[in-house]
């Protein structure tokens, strides 16, 4: 079941907030980064190459949780629990990502580089 993302979720994650996806490596044990991040109505979009551990854990068990704070106030954060899926980048969600993050244009990784679109629905939200 989806749920609605709370106010305090949304500003943090429309501001340029870091995040920390946290995944589940193969042995079970937890593997965090930390990423740019978009909302596309109660779902929260991220982009990531293809291969990398992130992107494997997700392939193999699309569960994930974010979590987000304000820097100037960290006790006010969210943790965003969901299902991931897997898409085509083509460069567009990175290059949003990266006018928002770094305030320029995103640079190519490379002809071989392959991006994906993750987005997760929010199966559970705490926040503070």
């Amino acid at each position: 079941m989806t749920v609605v993302l709370p106010d305090v979720a949304r500003r943090l994650i429309d501001n340029p907030t870091y995040a920390v996806l946290s995944t589940i490596n193969a042995d079970g044990s937890p593997q965090s980064t930390v990423i740019w991040v978009k909302r596309d109505g109660d779902d929260i979009l991220f982009s990531t190459i293809r291969g990398r551990q992130k992107a494997r854990n997700l392939e193999r068990d699309p569960r994930a949780s974010i979590c987000a704070f304000d820097p100037a106030q960290p006790s006010s954060y969210c943790t965003v629990e969901g299902t991931v899926t897997l898409g085509d980048d083509h460069d567009d969600l990175i290059g949003m990502l990266s006018y928002k993050y770094a305030n320029e244009a995103w640079t190519s990784d490379g002809p071989e580089t392959v991006r994906v679109v993750c987005r997760l629905t929010p199966t559970h939200v705490i926040y503070r």
